[in-house]
């Protein structure tokens, strides 16, 4: 039998980090330092190195206006969410093979996003806090209470569809969260994993539980590792 691999990310060794967590296979960590670079910075020059070569090949000038308007609204997008307190971004991209090749729609890819956001709260129990999350706010559904290694947390599940007004597809977003209160009493952890595929609720449920479980408030590997 083959000995299981266990790679670490260098943040696991973060001094200024305040939780620690692990994604399963399929997500892409969207590097914020870069994609929000200050001009004339180091992290701007890196992003500009990253994106020349995709600019370069572009068939034309057309082409290549469009793909750095897409990186801004993107970028926008981003700082938006930073705005909210957001500290962490990955793109989900999975092959839904549920029900077998034979089944209708099986084999196509399934994009979702996962955030980890920072929230200020009153002082109070841990176990109050993660309830008051979902109750002070509309439509959380699939409200369920967990003891999680990390301490007490709420899952639940919101839907919205796009105004209609927004120019944005008028498909519902599913979103499913998991509020896990801090150690400190005075902040919460969100995490959240938002996808049009609301036919896989069930499954994307089951990914964020996952990430969940491995949420710890303390370096994971000890003081001294």
């Amino acid at each position: 039998m083959s000995s299981l691999e266990i790679v670490l990310h260098d943040s696991v060794n973060d001094a200024q980090a305040d939780l620690w967590f692990a994604e399963p296979a399929g997500f892409m960590a969207l590097p914020l330092d870069t994609l929000l670079a200050e001009p004339d910075s180091v992290d701007a020059e890196r992003l500009h190195a990253a994106v020349a070569p995709l600019l370069d090949a572009a068939p034309g000038e057309m082409v290549r206006q469009q793909l750095v308007a897409q990186l801004a609204s993107g970028q926008q997008m981003l700082a938006t969410l930073c705005d909210f307190g957001t500290v962490h971004c990955s793109i989900g991209l999975h092959r839904d093979d549920v029900g077998g090749p034979a089944s209708s729609g099986a084999q196509q890819p399934l994009l979702s996003l996962f955030t980890i956001s920072w929230r200020d709260t009153n002082v109070a129990p841990r176990a109050v806090t993660a309830a008051r999350a979902v109750t002070a706010g509309e439509g959380h559904t699939d409200i369920a209470f967990q003891e999680l290694p990390c301490g007490p947390a709420v899952l639940s599940e919101t839907t919205h569809r796009p105004a209609a007004d927004s120019g944005l597809p008028q498909q519902p977003l599913l979103q499913i969260h998991a509020h896990l209160p801090h150690p400190d009493c005075k902040r919460l952890a969100v995490l959240a994993l938002s996808t049009t595929a609301t036919a896989r609720r069930e499954e994307y449920r089951a990914i964020l539980r996952q990430v969940a479980e491995t949420v710890r408030f303390e370096k994971p590997l000890g003081a001294d590792s």
